[in-house]
């Protein structure tokens, strides 16, 4: 098995080989990724196997985004401020090459320890995602994601979960 380090999206990655089988994410990786990232819309991100440094095995890609706050269940909002939204990090596009089987939870994994990091620095109290459909709205929720009231592909992973999870794995 290959090791893989994830890195910003440059240059240097060939995007054009990359596939899916979802044709939109498909196009949006290798037509718009690197355009939304220079316009600062996403940041993106490429896991690339560290024998092949040019091959892209997956991406995410994340952004600023918000919540209402009158969305989320009590439990999570009860130590908030009465703010009528949250500010919380989007975990727009997730996909890994089909040729990779398995990297969802690795490229997953990344992104959320990304978010938890930058969370530090500039404020988000949760990491929201868009499923694009059952199967990846069930992916989410095995990791913790939880529906959003009346919406029922959007959730969301409170980010004192990560702190959780992540400070536990340092000691």
């Amino acid at each position: 098995m290959s090791e893989y380090v994830c890195e910003p999206l440059a240059k240097r990655h060939d995007r054009q080989s990359f596939h899916c089988g979802n044709a939109e994410l498909d196009l949006w990786f290798q037509q718009r990724a690197r355009q939304d990232q220079e316009r600062h819309v996403a940041a993106v991100y490429v896991l690339v196997p560290v024998d092949e440094p040019t091959r892209v095995a997956g991406f995410y890609s994340l952004s600023a985004t918000s919540l209402l706050l009158s969305e989320l269940p009590i439990e999570f909002t009860h130590k908030l401020p009465r703010y009528p939204v949250v500010p919380a990090i989007l975990l727009g596009r997730l996909a890994r090459d089909i040729q990779f089987p398995g990297l969802g939870e690795t490229l997953l994994l990344d992104a959320l320890h990304r978010a938890w990091i930058n969370a530090a620095e500039i404020a988000a109290a949760a990491v929201v995602v868009d499923a694009k459909n059952d199967r990846a709205r069930e992916f989410y929720q095995r990791y913790g994601f939880q529906l959003i009231a009346g919406i029922t592909d959007r959730l969301f992973l409170p980010m004192k979960s990560l702190g959780e999870t992540f400070k536990r794995e340092q000691r």
